[in-house]
């Protein structure tokens, strides 16, 4: 009997430290947050470097992979060509985008799905978009705005659209980079054209449920919901205006204009209470005030010169009053929001050495616990802490290399996924699977 009682008390464990686990299903996780909530996490690298578990051919792209139910997620681009081109320049290309499936345990090839896409954008590599896990489906959003729902578990092809055919209109100039948000039973997508900014598809059927807007072009923010005012709100970064709609049906609540240098708002939203902040090139930044009793804004500051903050590749992340961030400039900020005011600033991201930032310096930022990892554009892990006093680095380790380039250096400018104790990174040629749990 003491046998039998014995396994019951090691089963009876077992759940505890499997609900630690958790997926990475979409684009800044599950929650959209950038906030990795795993616990049994290293504290530093063993001296070696972390173990990478597996390995994975890819091609080219910029899209992070999805870690869900078992299974990664990530989509490329296959071509011939030299995709070597980036800043403002628009060639064309011949290839294939493809969505790839592989099992989460081995890195080993469930299903493909390739499609023939022709690019004619700055930065041809390949997807930029993340792709979004739910409910036995999974979504992708390719470069050229191929919009795909798929089986999970088979591949096959639920629904799709071809936005710019349908919709009458063209990829910006950094293609469709806008991750799509599942709201409910819709699918919300940027796609541009004339009323058609944004739509919401059935994400079960592909069925369009309604459009809203016009814009010169469609941007790369992806939409965000939040509730102020007490309403639920649809928040679109647009090139020409920042815009709260209604999310059941895109009726427009309210429109601040906003004027973004070559079209280029990427960042979502960042929120602390009433407070509203978005930012671009050139010192676009912006920062609103949400009304309390309806939906609606008004402007705090906007356009500071050499303040704030001018995210480009990366995210910012908010934790309490403090914006943490790398601006166009490539400058880690520390950056009090109300003000807009710099608390500090650091180029250690890019190597401990490094005096000055790299030009559009780029370090993915997640937050784990009382500590942030990132994930730099030269193929390395940090962990470090963040506050207002400034950057502390812990740790470092060299995991992928640099396979693009930017600003005449090589970069890889792919966010990874952390989901099972593992980070989930990719370049141009491989995707990788790196132990990150404790012994």
């Amino acid at each position: 009997m003491r046998i039998p009682a014995l396994l019951l008390a090691v089963f009876a464990l077992l759940p505890t430290s499997i609900t630690q686990a958790d997926d990475w299903p979409q684009w800044m996780g599950p929650r959209r947050d950038n906030v990795w909530r795993e616990a049994g996490i290293l504290q530093r690298f063993p001296a070696s470097g972390p173990r990478v578990l597996w390995r994975a051919p890819v091609a080219g792209g910029y899209a992070g992979p999805a870690v869900a139910g078992g299974r990664v997620y990530v989509s490329d681009y296959v071509t011939a060509d030299d995709v070597r081109v980036e800043n403002f320049d628009r060639r064309e290309f011949t290839g294939s985008e493809r969505v790839l499936c592989l099992d989460e345990a081995s890195g080993k090839l469930l299903w493909k799905h390739e499609y023939p896409v022709k690019y004619a954008i700055s930065y041809p590599a390949g997807p930029r978009c993340t792709p979004n896990v739910q409910d036995g489906k999974v979504y992708t959003l390719g470069a050229e705005g191929h919009l795909f729902c798929f089986h999970a578990e088979t591949g096959q092809v639920v629904w799709s659209h071809d936005l710019t055919r349908e919709y009458q209109t063209r990829a910006a100039l950094w293609g469709y980079a806008a991750h799509p948000l599942i709201d409910g039973r819709q699918l919300l997508c940027l796609v541009g054209g004339e009323g058609s900014h944004i739509v919401a598809f059935d994400k079960d059927t592909g069925q369009e449920l309604w459009r809203a807007l016009t814009s010169k072009e469609q941007g790369y923010s992806p939409p965000t919901i939040i509730e102020a005012g007490g309403t639920r709100q649809l928040i679109l970064l647009r090139p020409d205006a920042v815009t709260g709609v209604n999310p059941a049906n895109g009726e427009v609540y309210w429109t601040v204009p906003y004027d973004a240098s070559n079209g280029s708002i990427i960042m979502s939203p960042v929120r602390r209470g009433n407070l509203l902040y978005v930012g671009g090139y050139s010192d676009k930044n912006l920062l609103l005030e949400l009304a309390a009793d309806r939906p609606d804004a008004k402007v705090v500051w906007r356009d500071l010169s050499r303040k704030a903050l001018s995210p480009v590749n990366v995210q910012p992340f908010l934790d309490g009053d403090t914006l943490y961030g790398f601006d166009q400039s490539g400058w880690l900020y520390g950056v009090e929001l109300a003000s807009g005011e710099r608390l500090w600033q650091s180029a250690a991201p890019f190597g401990p050495d490094v005096r000055r930032a790299p030009a559009t310096g780029t370090a993915f930022i997640v937050k784990q616990g009382d500590r942030y990892w990132m994930f730099n554009e030269l193929g390395e892990l940090l962990i470090v802490r963040l506050s207002r006093t400034g950057y502390e680095e812990l740790d470092r380790a060299k995991v992928i290399e640099p396979s693009n380039v930017a600003f005449g250096r090589d970069v890889v400018w792919c966010p990874p996924a952390f989901a099972n104790r593992r980070a989930y990174i990719r370049n141009d040629h491989e995707l990788i699977c790196v132990d990150l749990a404790q012994p």
